[in-house]
């Protein structure tokens, strides 16, 4: 960090301390749900979801052969292989707007391009099974139906125009200026190295496999009864895997990398998270933002309300399976189902703790450009689908 930043961010503190009206009833529960909001999310995410997802990360950027990254994510991979592989990615995953951006980091810092990294970057939370499913179960089919085609449709189109637009700077990638090449000779197959991916991939998977919905029925309820012992299962056969593959130099290298996005990602994800919760609270709870403001913008299926609804979204943080509670409420007090969508495409995949980290990763330009594809879309798709529903 700069000293200019440590000198802009010591005295923003000091002024929020000196002239923030804290003893306004407002502002405190403001304050009150922004550190209410911190607590769940490290209650509900950091060890399920955010851990294993860096040490994910950690493994990708260590011991993923860059031949790998390039054959399936580089910027001259084969489109149809690429986006395949990054747009389908969230339904093994299943991870939230914030648990897929170390995942993201790893492979976009390993020299994959910028069309399928943005695209697995978007997928990753947005293509969400046990969600759309949900949706389907209690916002109607047809809702759940238009969010996993969205979704899909959605990753692929923010890559393929990300690639276009940044063309220039993942030619610069390919051309030397970010990859390394392998040195030294492998110790493991590609079998190996899979299975060991694989382990870890699932370890997120089922620690952050989220309850089901009360008088769900069939494998989901099984599968959450089972999560931890498939979890403590997973986690003994994947210490085995590094007694027997693995030198203890590499496992080294290995904790070093993870802790490095770590400490690269914690301290913003933990001040977007802090003023998300100021500025709109935790879902169900008023913060400085009044809630029946919000609901009152987004009635009907005006260009409006969609567009509003699709910004609303990509700033609120959603925790996994959230979002569709707080819809139904919000459809309940008159919420368009145009709107809806809009927020079901936007909301999941950006929030303003992830966006703050993503400039991090790969710069405001690109971030922005981004985040303004997604919202522009999800209005878009809002609107379409709020005439066909009409």
């Amino acid at each position: 960090m700069k000293e200019r930043t440590k000198l802009f961010l010591i005295v923003g503190v000091f002024a929020a301390a000196y002239y923030v009206p804290w003893d306004h009833p407002v502002i405190r529960r403001s304050g009150l749900e922004a550190f209410l909001m911190l607590q769940e999310y490290a209650r509900q995410h950091v060890l399920t979801c955010l851990i294993p997802a860096f040490f994910i990360a950690g493994a990708i950027s260590v011991f993923v052969s860059q031949a790998s990254v390039l054959k399936y994510f580089g910027a001259q991979a084969g489109k149809l292989l690429s986006y395949s592989v990054a747009s389908i990615s969230g339904t093994i995953l299943a991870v939230c707007s914030c648990t897929v951006l170390p995942l993201f980091a790893g492979i976009y810092s390993r020299g994959a391009g910028i069309g399928p990294a943005t695209a697995f970057l978007y997928s990753g939370p947005a293509i969400n099974v046990l969600a759309i499913a949900l949706t389907a179960k209690i916002l109607g089919w047809q809702l759940g139906l238009a969010r996993a085609v969205g979704a899909v449709v959605f990753a692929v189109v923010t890559g393929l125009l990300m690639s276009l637009i940044f063309r220039k700077d993942d030619a610069a990638r390919t051309a030397g200026k970010i990859y390394v090449p392998e040195e030294g000779e492998k110790r493991r197959t590609l079998v190996q190295d899979a299975l060991y991916m694989a382990t870890m991939v699932l370890i997120l998977v089922f620690a952050a496999f989220a309850r089901p919905a009360p008088g769900a029925t069939g494998v989901w309820p099984a599968v959450y009864a089972a999560k931890w012992y498939i979890t403590a299962v997973l986690l003994i056969l994947l210490g085995f895997m590094l007694k027997a593959w693995f030198t203890r130099d590499e496992c080294k290298i290995w904790l070093e990398s993870t802790w490095g996005f770590m400490k690269q990602i914690f301290p913003l994800l933990a001040g977007g998270v802090l003023v998300a919760g100021f500025l709109l609270g935790r879902p169900g709870h008023q913060a400085l933002i009044p809630e029946q403001w919000i609901q009152s913008l987004l009635g009907g299926n005006s260009v409006w309300a969609n567009l509003m609804a699709a910004v609303a979204g990509a700033l609120m943080y959603f925790a996994t399976l959230t979002e569709v509670p707080i819809l139904q409420g919000l459809l309940g007090a008159g919420m368009g189902q145009g709107p809806a969508l809009a927020l079901l495409l936007a909301g999941p995949a950006l929030s303003l703790p992830n966006m703050l980290v993503i400039a991090s990763v790969m710069g405001a330009k690109k971030t922005a450009t981004f985040c303004g594809i997604i919202v522009i879309m999800s209005a878009m798709a809002g609107m379409l689908y709020g005439a066909w529903v009409a």
